[in-house]
């Protein structure tokens, strides 16, 4: 049967105060009243059944995960006791659901992106899908359609098309986020997609590549499939190291039994990782500035206002492309071009005024 994994971990620093280690990114209502993780599961809900979705989050979120998809059964919320990057909380469910269901074709999605069209989304997803099914041994990726030479992005280079319908073809190379000529490039050779972190494999081949390339890993999820009751002493103890390094890339180059197969994923993707990227989901006034809360504005144009104080006005005059965000933690204030500059930023507060404002 076919299930799905939603990856809903990390903390979210970037969009540092609204969220923070103790209510990640994933989980702030922020666009249309929905969450980002909430987004992600309206994406997939009806593809497979509710009890076939399973979310790997961090232990500390599972209950707010609960609540907010009331339609997952209480096993499918999986808590990771420590973050160990992607590897770990993709493999760890996969053996979770290959326990489950020995022929299981799993499809591991993001809760931190804005994707639309959603149909064109759902569309790509039955198609890796398929392809997954019909080839035991493929390892199904997304290449999104590039747009613009972005800097921000991995890369995946395209071998030959292996298949019609749907599109896809070989991938022969991944490639981290590349300099601003390179990405150039590799936009103006048509070769390229960006790679999107989202996968498509049957839960099995995973783990037989996962043998090959990571043995203690596998033996690590093992353990974890056979004594659910020793997550906290075995989990923290695996390999901390990403799917795309530790999977991806070498079965790519030939090391393993299986082979990477892309297929495109012609839409709007949007990573919500600063401010910056989030101003433009949110209805802007006359004058651009776009608003949460109780905020008001004098000259003011271009701005992203967010107040989450009920008992307090933010007022702005003067004030032009500015991000300023109020909350009961902290009060920031950047411009928007230099958003990314946030995590920095939250270092910096932990290490000179208490971890417990970051």
């Amino acid at each position: 049967m076919r299930h799905v994994l939603i990856i809903a971990g990390g903390s979210g620093t970037r969009l540092w105060p609204l969220s923070h280690q103790g209510e990640p990114k994933q989980l702030l209502e922020l666009i249309d009243g929905l969450s980002l993780l909430r987004m992600s599961y309206e994406r997939v809900r009806g593809l497979v059944p509710d009890e076939n979705i399973v979310v790997c989050t961090g232990a500390d979120y599972a209950d707010v995960v609960a609540t907010q998809l009331p339609e997952l059964p209480a096993e499918n919320i999986l808590g990771e006791p420590v973050g160990r990057d992607s590897l770990a909380a993709v493999a760890w469910p996969a053996g979770i659901i290959a326990a489950r269901d020995p022929q299981a074709t799993l499809a591991t999605v993001t809760a931190d992106h804005i994707i639309r069209p959603v149909p064109d989304f759902r569309a790509a997803l039955d198609g890796a899908f398929r392809i997954a099914e019909g080839d035991a041994r493929a390892l199904v990726t997304f290449g999104v359609v590039p747009t613009e030479a972005n800097t921000g992005f991995g890369y995946l280079r395209r071998g030959q098309q292996i298949a019609d319908d749907p599109p896809a073809c070989e991938v022969v190379e991944f490639t981290e986020k590349p300099d601003a000529e390179t990405a150039r490039r590799y936009l103006d050779s048509g070769n390229y997609w960006w790679n999107s972190g989202m996968f498509v494999w049957r839960a099995q081949t995973l783990l037989d590549v996962l043998g090959q390339l990571r043995p203690a890993v596998r033996s690590g999820v093992d353990q974890l499939v056979a004594e659910p009751s020793r997550l906290a002493q075995i989990y923290p103890r695996l390999e901390k190291i990403s799917v795309d390094f530790s999977v991806m890339e070498p079965v790519s180059r030939g090391e393993a039994d299986a082979h990477v197969v892309a297929v495109p994923l012609d839409v709007q993707w949007y990573d919500v990782g600063s401010y910056q990227s989030l101003a433009p989901h949110l209805p802007p006034d006359q004058e651009g500035n776009r608003h949460t809360g109780m905020t008001i504005c004098l000259d003011s144009d271009g701005n992203l206002l967010m107040n989450q104080r009920p008992d307090s006005v933010l007022a702005v005059a003067g004030l032009h492309r500015m991000a300023v965000i109020a909350t009961d933690r902290a009060t920031l204030v950047v411009p928007l071009a230099d958003s990314q500059k946030v995590k920095e930023l939250v270092a910096k507060v932990a290490a000179e005024q208490g971890g417990e404002f970051a």
